[in-house]
């Protein structure tokens, strides 16, 4: 055995040397570079899109690339324009929209992010976004629709999972009254998509428990990815039959 600071160590053990890990570098691999990358997209995709002929202060005046890619389910139904279920979520209706929205997700970003890592919080986002559209287009399919709240609804969902699996309080965390302030902002204002927060929310909750329950209890990553890949593809599936079952067509409808 050989005499260490930290007490007695057989050779091969003393020979070993630990990495460090600093405070630095903790806070360098902690730094939510995802939820800044997506708050920069759809700032840019803000300005492209008021570039194109879109009012700043949102209301009736549209532009090119937010008629070309607005949540519109007689489009979606009988042009196959699917990726709509994809770009309405990095447009918005004018600055007060894109500000608030672009607000939230960076408070919540940076609390979920470093805990599930940036590839799950991509999954968690994505797969949100595309629930809140089915959500959308569950509630109103012939109402254009935009907007990133559902994928942020679904970051928050995700963000009380794992908070309850980490025995935080929904309540003295904050979190629980987050949540009711903007359940009563959507039903109160009106204008906002009640069912693509509802869908999103609910499609962060699944993605975070895959994550939680797979993916860290019982160390199945590729198991949560592939659940929620899943419930992506369900998604897509179900907003794509409620689209087309509504009977409405793009013939005398304009965005």
């Amino acid at each position: 055995m050989t005499p260490t600071p930290v007490g007695m160590r057989c050779p091969e053990c003393s020979r070993e040397r630990t990495k460090v890990k600093t405070a630095r570098s903790i806070s360098r691999s902690s730094e939510p570079v995802v939820t800044y990358t997506l708050i920069a997209v759809n700032v840019l995709a803000f300005i492209a899109e008021s570039s194109s002929g879109g009012s700043l202060t949102g209301g009736s005046t549209i532009g090119t690339l937010y008629e070309k890619g607005a949540l519109y389910g007689p489009l979606i139904a009988h042009s196959h324009q699917y990726y709509r279920l994809l770009t309405s979520g990095f447009l918005h209706d004018g600055f007060e929209h894109i500000f608030f929205n672009m607000l939230f997700l960076y408070f919540m970003g940076p609390m979920l992010e470093p805990v599930i890592g940036r590839l799950n919080f991509v999954v968690v986002y994505f797969v949100s976004l595309l629930a809140g559209s089915f959500g959308a287009l569950l509630f109103q399919p012939g109402i254009p629709t935009v907007g990133a709240s559902g994928a942020e609804f679904g970051v928050l969902g995700a963000l009380m999972i794992v908070a309850h699996d980490r025995r935080i309080s929904i309540w003295s965390s904050g979190l629980g009254i987050v949540l009711v302030i903007n359940i009563v902002f959507s039903i109160a204002i009106p204008g906002i998509s009640i069912g693509g927060h509802i869908g999103g929310f609910f499609g962060g909750v699944i993605c975070g428990w895959l994550i939680v329950q797979l993916g860290e209890h019982r160390r199945m990553e590729w198991a949560a990815l592939a659940g929620c890949a899943v419930v992506a593809v369900l998604c897509v599936a179900a907003a794509i039959a409620v689209a087309g079952g509504t009977g409405l067509t793009p013939n005398g409808l304009t965005l």
